[in-house]
């Protein structure tokens, strides 16, 4: 038996012995939720260990099936650590079998090197069988890295071997893999907010969802107080990562798109792009605020007289007015000025009452609040509102053809802008209205505005370069008391109103001092294919650094076709005698002819046949791209569309096309496949 054999012997002993541990750890805990229930204590506090012990138990059977550790220190000290995505040890107080991936002690794991080992000895990285289960006999190979002899520091081959690994099934986690830049990102402190500008292929989204295992780890009570939401562009996307904080031990946190989010009503109806651009458009904030506040009146009909008994309790109108108007100047939400109207005038009026009678009870106060007299008053000078009530008068009479402040309200818009969003048809009454997407991302700023919603402890938004200004405003509602990790490229944008600097898209954000960090060396995306995309970065209208890629390997083959259904299903075809899976993506308007052009091909799961909008976030080993001019003519932001479409490939881009190769690309000549390198 050589050397390699004995130390995989050793380390299978190990994970069996992890494995036996982590099931006594299950049935520790299960066994807890039952004694729990007979604890001594008050009901409260009984309710509150039984739904901690509960949460516990769901989450250790929450666990999904895998390896228990991918690394393992050793430490000049003589400490040996395994590093896995979770904490196991025997007992709790037993020193750990295997110490989880956030741990401080496993910091070194990610950031030791050659040039500073950090205590380190060695480094050692196991190789498991792909998609293992956690199978002991799957433990197949083992690479050390000695740290302590100095020396030149190269690329881990189990390392490139995990990245480059065929993309098959949802997002993989990182915990084992996580290069140095990406970890201090990933650790980087837990009340900053981060915006992170990354090329692709770099692991943004890797590293966002990273962080957030991080912070549920390190400061478990503040950020699960208040919750964590993940934020990505679509559900898909939102499917596609939906394994990754599971299987890093995080269950429970909250994934949605922001229009799930925003969800007061179902979407009904579709703006125009020009009644899109308008509703979008930070300008609206403004709108909507005057129309709100434009509903109090600072000076009341008269005075005011709250009957008690056979006396009548006066307020002057003069005082009243001043009351409305220091509401006002403390601008507080619309509902809180309304009530704080009213206690400031029902203590003025108890004042009165108490100069002249002597002190009054809790239950006279109650009464004069609850005074008809009181209410009719609040409803003259700061009526109630909904947020629906509001929009629906803005979106009647968005420029000055309503009558008092509403007709007001849209200053700042112009007549073609009010025009745009002006309803052809004001429904009944704003209960019967059609809402569209854009709509609920306005009535979302009323409703903050009218009262201030619940923040959430930590938000990671993705994809954030595509969020208008009135999105990232619903964003920093929810985020007023919490932190923000902000994912992007802007390389990518696509929407109309994509961010083109991210100083300007923080503002919105209402993080303006957030850093900006670069992720420019990519792991994901081959060399030839960032190459090719990177052609595209001076028509894309932002200042971007390109991305450059660790990997050698990687094709591109260009086909000129006169047919392009058989151009299609010959390249399909290409891809499908290689292991990985196809992305077939093409301009919306020709997936039909695609997905025809596809469907003889014996395809099955392994292929899907997308439009270009809706791939973003996704990767595929071996993407073929369908008429690239296409998808360039499709909209505005055609180029963007085309490089988001070019960087969803990890190992093989082809390219077919009848027509010319759209200019902003340059010329492509037809490419032979680029060999795989040997490292």
């Amino acid at each position: 038996m050589t050397s390699l054999d004995l130390e995989l012997a050793r380390e299978r002993a190990h994970h069996d012995a992890c494995r036996a541990a982590l099931t006594r750890m299950t049935e520790d805990v299960a066994e807890q939720v039952v004694t729990g229930e007979d604890v001594a204590a008050s009901g409260a506090d009984a309710e509150a260990l039984g739904f901690h012990l509960r949460s516990r138990a769901q989450e250790m059977g929450d666990q999904p099936p895998g390896p228990l550790f991918f690394g393992r220190l050793d430490r000049e000290d003589g400490q040996t650590h395994h590093i896995g995505r979770r904490r196991i040890a025997e007992d709790p107080a037993a020193p750990p079998l295997v110490v989880d991936w956030r741990a401080p002690v496993s910091r070194a794991y990610y950031q030791a090197g050659a040039h500073d080992p950090q205590g380190v000895l060695r480094r050692r990285r196991f190789g498991w069988a792909p998609n293992s289960r956690g199978a002991t006999e799957d433990l197949t190979a083992l690479e050390d890295e000695r740290l302590a002899d100095g020396g030149t520091e190269t690329v881990s081959a189990l390392v490139a071997g995990e990245i480059e690994r065929p993309r098959v099934g949802p997002m993989r986690d990182i915990a084992a893999t996580i290069q140095p830049e990406q970890d201090d990102l990933v650790r980087s402190d837990p009340a900053a907010s981060l915006c992170v500008q990354g090329a692709p292929g770099t692991g943004k989204t890797a590293v966002g969802l990273h962080r957030a295992a991080y912070l549920l780890y390190s400061h478990p009570q503040r950020i699960r107080r208040s919750g964590l939401l993940v934020l990505g562009p679509h559900r898909a996307f939102l499917s596609y990562i939906a394994e990754v904080l599971p299987s890093l031990g995080e269950t429970g946190v909250r994934q949605a798109t922001l229009d799930e989010e925003l969800a007061r009503h179902p979407v009904r109806a579709e703006d125009g792009e020009a009644a899109a651009r308008v509703k979008h458009d930070a300008r609206m904030a403004g709108v909507l605020h005057r129309a709100l506040y434009g509903r109090v009146d600072p000076v009341p009909p008269g005075d005011l007289a709250v009957p008690d008994g056979s006396y009548h309790w006066r307020l002057p109108a003069a005082e009243l007015a001043a009351v409305v108007e220091a509401v006002r100047e403390e601008a507080p939400p619309y509902a809180t000025g309304r009530e704080r109207v009213r206690s400031r005038v029902v203590r003025a009026l108890q004042l009165r009452a108490e100069r002249r009678s002597g002190a009054v009870g809790a239950a006279w106060v109650r009464r004069v609040e609850r005074a008809r007299a009181v209410t009719a008053f609040l409803d003259a000078c700061w009526p109630r509102a909904t947020p629906e009530e509001v929009l629906a008068e803005v979106l009647t009479h968005p420029r000055g053809a309503g009558s008092g402040a509403v007709g007001q309200a849209a200053g700042g818009l112009t007549e073609a802008e009010a025009a745009a969003i002006r309803w052809e048809r004001p429904p009944r009454s704003y209960r019967s209205a059609r809402w569209t997407a854009a709509d609920l991302v306005l009535l979302d700023e009323l409703a903050g505005l009218i009262e201030r919603p619940e923040s959430y402890g930590h938000v990671v938004v993705d994809e954030a370069q595509d969020l208008s200004p009135m999105q990232c405003r619903a964003i920093a509602r929810r985020t007023a008391f919490g932190s923000l990790t902000v994912l992007g490229d802007l390389a990518q944008g696509t929407t109309p109103w994509a961010a083109r600097d991210w100083r300007e898209q923080l503002a919105h954000l209402g993080r303006s001092e957030a850093p900006v960090v670069p992720l420019t060396l990519g792991y994901r995306v081959p060399a030839a294919i960032v190459d090719l995309a990177n052609r595209l970065l001076p028509h894309l209208g932002t200042d971007v650094p390109a991305g450059r890629s660790v990997r050698t390997d990687g094709e591109v083959t260009v086909h000129r076709a006169t047919d392009l259904s058989v151009a299609t299903r010959r390249a399909v075809r290409a891809a499908l005698a290689v292991e990985g899976s196809v992305g077939v993506i093409t301009a919306d308007g020709l997936v039909g002819r695609v997905e025809e052009a596809v469907r003889g091909c014996g395809a099955g799961e392994r292929v899907a046949v997308l439009p270009a909008t809706a791939v973003k976030g996704l990767e595929f080993d071996h993407v073929v791209v369908v008429e690239p001019a296409a998808i360039v003519a499709a909209e505005a932001r055609g180029p963007n569309r085309l490089y988001v479409v070019l960087t969803r490939a990890v190992s093989r881009l082809a390219l077919v096309h009848v027509a010319e190769l759209p200019e902003c690309l340059g010329p492509v000549p037809a490419l032979a496949p680029v060999p795989r390198t040997a490292r």
